[in-house]
């Protein structure tokens, strides 16, 4: 038997117990004998090499035999990442909120201790996500499984999130989204996503208002509905609804069409719904798939934590940014953008098509003369 041999414990992806040796050979747990010794067979017992090393270890971990037969080459690229993985997943286990695991940090961590030979992130990056979200609470199936009462409907004050649950919805507010409901409610903007809604439910819909002390909207509670229905009266049974922004602005939209060839920016601000659609766009992003109840719930208290500190910031007075210098990048934008309004002009005016032509001549001269002065 082979002096000094270092071992250290790690398991498989299904959580079966691994013996590494010496940072170079991988032992995956065989069976127990009667004395509660373990034996262990090397990773290529399996395949085509058929490895006959063995090692078997007392109830203490203690080495009793050891068989170094090895007929193949020593894999300390593997090993290293059978081993990263491992201490990897010891450290998720420890943290009581897997949402709040940052991925690269562990990595960097641990990849600190190993030493020299650690695999890139990139090869256990997959891994790593999988090990997190064994941490998620069992995920919610149907609407009637989300529960009243639950840990995760605390924001990071530890202020009450949920609100409300009947058989229909549930709504989540912060006492913050709360105040910004009850202090800025002269025009509540409201809108529904579909995509960004778990899967047992049918719409994520999300009410934000305007500060405009501030010229900023903030979300003033998000709503998850249960099925097909009219969901601003299901939050709001008792308000009045003027009119359904979206569906006025793509009436307009479909008017416009009919009426010219031509695409019309409508800069009407009273007639945009888009404090809404950007944070649903926003939440699409985040989440690609139907989003896991408990994830979700996770990013919105995220969100409504930041909307907090931004509020109170702003309110402090610390909110005027500095003054941009603007680039070369921007000055472009800039340029397009008085040519994209000096084109609408034209063309409500009654324009011919050799002006709009002469026009973007004029663009383009310019665009030149802005490359001219960069050299």
């Amino acid at each position: 038997m082979e002096d000094n041999i270092e071992i250290e414990i790690s398991e498989t992806n299904r959580g079966n117990e691994r013996i590494i040796i010496n940072k170079k050979h991988k032992f995956n747990f065989s069976f127990q004998r009667k004395d509660k010794s373990k034996i262990y067979r090397c990773t290529e017992y399996k395949t085509l090499n058929k490895c006959k090393s063995l090692i078997i270890l007392n109830d203490k971990k203690e080495v009793l035999k050891y068989e170094s037969l090895h007929n193949h080459l020593e894999k300390e690229i593997d090993v290293s990442i059978s081993v990263a993985e491992h201490k990897i997943k010891e450290e998720i286990k420890k943290n009581s909120i897997p949402m709040d695991i940052k991925p690269k940090h562990i990595f960097n961590a641990i990849s600190q201790e190993m030493g020299l030979i650690y695999p890139e992130y990139s090869t256990i990056r997959s891994q790593i996500i999988r090990n997190i979200n064994k941490q998620f609470p069992p995920n919610i199936k149907c609407f009637d499984d989300i529960p009243i009462e639950s840990e995760y409907y605390k924001t990071k004050r530890n202020e009450n999130f949920m609100i409300f649950k009947n058989t229909d919805l549930i709504i989540f507010q912060s006492p913050f989204q709360a105040y910004l409901f009850s202090n800025y409610h002269k025009n509540i903007f409201a809108d529904g996503t579909f995509y960004a809604a778990p899967k047992f439910s049918y719409q994520l819909f999300i009410t934000r208002t305007y500060v405009g002390e501030f010229n900023m909207f903030y979300t003033t509670s998000i709503s998850i509905l249960k099925s097909i229905s009219n969901a601003a009266k299901k939050v709001f049974p008792n308000i009045n609804i003027k009119y359904c922004v979206w569906h006025y602005k793509r009436s307009l939209e479909k008017q416009k069409n009919i009426l010219c060839y031509h695409e019309v920016k409508n800069n009407n601000d009273y007639l945009t719904n888009n404090a809404s659609e950007s944070y649903n766009s926003y939440l699409n992003n985040i989440f690609p798939n139907k989003p896991l109840f408990y994830k979700l719930i996770y990013i919105l208290k995220e969100e409504e934590n930041l909307s907090y500190n931004d509020y109170q910031r702003r309110a402090k007075g610390n909110w005027k940014k500095k003054q941009k210098i603007f680039s070369a990048t921007d000055e472009i934008k800039i340029l397009i953008e008085n040519y994209k309004s000096k084109e609408i002009n034209l063309f409500y005016n009654g324009c011919n098509r050799n002006e709009l032509i002469k026009l973007w001549k004029e663009c383009l001269i310019d665009l030149n003369d802005i490359n001219i002065n960069l050299k």
